[in-house]
């Protein structure tokens, strides 16, 4: 069993073997009744099923809650079923620190909120540190990061104040997105 290292949980990652489409309803069912428990409407739930649960695909799921636009998606596991058993688990350990009273409300909702550009924004931070729009390995992202903030920090002869901002930002955009 695989390990997996989100959002600060370790993750065991059990990777299905049959049945992929009515475990994709169960996953789903899971991460409605785990966001209900916050107060979300079912109806403000958005994850779609396409019946290739089997096959290679990030899995996504996005609510609305108090006025924001939240998502949640990876696409770290080869299928779309073992992606949305990582959702599901990420989901139920954010939402049960929340009723724990181990994490305000606020800091969940920043966690997940996202912008309607989201796509947009990952593409081009991956512009940005030079790689294929498909990369998926936040340890070469950080590696990118750290090479390219020796030279762009503000205190080195180098250095450029817009492009660290720049930086900073397209390496916040790809952690949310990848760890």
């Amino acid at each position: 069993m695989e390990t997996v290292k989100i959002k600060s949980h370790s993750i065991q990652v059990v990777h299905a073997t049959n049945s992929f489409n009515r475990r994709a309803v169960q996953f789903k069912n899971k991460i409605i009744t785990a966001l209900e428990q916050l107060g979300v409407a079912r109806d403000d739930i958005d994850l779609e099923l396409d019946g290739n649960c089997g096959k290679g695909a990030k899995a996504i799921v996005t609510w609305y809650f108090d006025g924001y636009k939240l998502q949640y998606e990876t696409a770290s596991q080869e299928r779309f079923i073992d992606n949305l058993g990582i959702v599901l688990k990420v989901i139920e350990k954010e939402v049960e620190l929340v009723l724990a009273g181990k994490k305000e409300i606020e800091e969940f909702i920043a966690e997940f909120a996202e912008n309607d550009d989201v796509h947009d924004s990952r593409k081009e931070a991956r512009e940005f540190f030079g790689l294929e729009h498909d990369h998926k390995d936040i340890q070469e992202v950080d590696k990118k990061y750290k090479e390219m903030a020796k030279t762009l920090h503000p205190d080195m002869p180098t250095g450029d104040v817009e492009k660290f901002k720049k930086l900073n930002h397209a390496h916040k955009i790809l952690k949310r997105e990848l760890a």
